[in-house]
């Protein structure tokens, strides 16, 4: 009997390697496809302009057909060639620098008419120094230098700069337009930066398992607080609790449950705050509420709130259980030097909680000289 074919083992670094490479591709084709618009848009003006000065000189068949061309046809065939390439954006920049060539080849077919020349090469700087900076700027100058060059050449050199008033007329659209479209691109980017920013500061001071604001975000919030409690005397209260025996949860029900119900437990946060509160993940299965305007006896209403919320609620992959915490405060007051100090208080205050049965609330004393309490084991 032959033996099964073995199964083919995916190298992970080759997986990750080939998704990035095709996000990649994904930004490079809708660069190319951004690129498209604006050349469209561009080039279609400019074939006006073109046209007018190809009228004022008696232009022969051939030049009207050109222009046709590279103002209708040719932004098509350059989004299908980087659309099919390899690399679309390396193709991309190739068919950015043909359009400098050909923006001076009709700088020269025009006889250097100074408006619609000056115009034709100020909109291919701009939209250049747009998509790729200076260096994209350079290289695509020389390309239009040497289309210049070699145009003016072929055709002996002719220069007519006078612009009358049907050419002007003729540039108007590609002078007000244009320049409009890529203010538009640039608006839609920067708001898609702003909010790409927005998005990743928020990320940075948000809990990713339970959306709270984390660690270092509460502790920015605790400290803004009791820097308001010694510059104005009024009350603000840090509260910190965890959930009983989380270990033996996690044990007995998984992982998956644990973080079901430390999601349950920061829905109860949300649900028994004020829009003042912070409620932050402390750590772990730690969790802390800083208070505003709020002291000991209302920090210690909020924990009932809390515990009473979380007795109420049901967790599918923890059938049976009912999801108790332990809770501990400290009120801001002078003898308290720092934001270390502060959780300290509380911290001492939560343990006192745990060591006194759990699922209870325990307030720090005014002068609270047991900063060495013992943590329980099996939280």
């Amino acid at each position: 009997m032959p033996l099964p074919p073995e199964p083919k083992l995916v190298d992970a670094g080759a997986a990750a390697f080939g998704t990035l490479a095709g996000q990649r591709r994904d930004r490079d084709l809708l660069f190319a496809r951004r690129v498209h618009r604006l050349r469209t848009l561009g080039l279609g003006l400019g074939a006006i302009c073109v046209a007018s000065v190809l009228w004022l000189h008696g232009a022969a068949p051939g030049w009207w057909l050109a222009a046709a061309l590279n103002g209708l046809a040719w932004p098509h065939v350059a989004l299908h060639v980087s659309l099919r390439a390899a690399e679309p954006r390396r193709a991309e920049v190739r068919n950015l620098t043909l359009d400098a060539a050909l923006g001076g080849m009709w700088v020269a077919v025009m006889q250097f008419n100074l408006l619609p020349s000056v115009l034709l090469v100020t909109m291919l700087v701009i939209d250049k120094v747009g998509i790729g900076g200076a260096r994209l700027l350079a290289r695509t100058l020389a390309s239009l230098a040497v289309g210049c060059a070699v145009t003016s050449a072929l055709l002996g050199f002719p220069v007519d700069v006078a612009t009358p008033m049907p050419v002007i007329v003729a540039c108007l659209p590609f002078l007000v337009v244009y320049p409009l479209a890529i203010s538009n691109v640039a608006y839609a980017l920067a708001r898609r930066v702003t909010e790409q920013n927005r998005r990743l500061e928020e990320l940075g001071r948000t809990d990713v398992l339970t959306g709270l604001a984390n660690r270092r975000q509460g502790f920015a919030v605790a400290e803004g607080e009791l820097s308001r409690h010694f510059r104005t005397g009024r009350p603000v209260s840090l509260l910190i609790l965890d959930v009983d025996r989380f270990k033996s949860i996690n044990d007995r029900f998984g992982h998956p449950a644990g973080d079901a119900i430390l999601r349950g437990v920061a829905t109860a946060l949300r649900e028994c705050c004020r829009a003042t509160d912070t409620p932050a993940r402390y750590g772990g299965d730690e969790f802390m509420l800083i208070l505003p305007e709020t002291d000991l006896a209302g920090a210690e209403e909020v924990a009932v709130r809390i515990r009473r919320h979380l007795e109420r609620m049901t967790f599918e992959l923890a059938p049976g259980l009912v999801c108790t915490v332990s809770l501990g405060a400290s009120e801001a007051n002078r003898e308290i030097a720092n934001i270390d100090a502060w959780i300290q208080r509380a911290d001492t205050a939560l343990y006192r909680a745990k060591d006194g049965g759990r699922d209870r609330f325990e307030g720090a004393a005014a002068l609270d000289a047991t900063h060495g309490a013992t943590r329980v084991a099996d939280r």
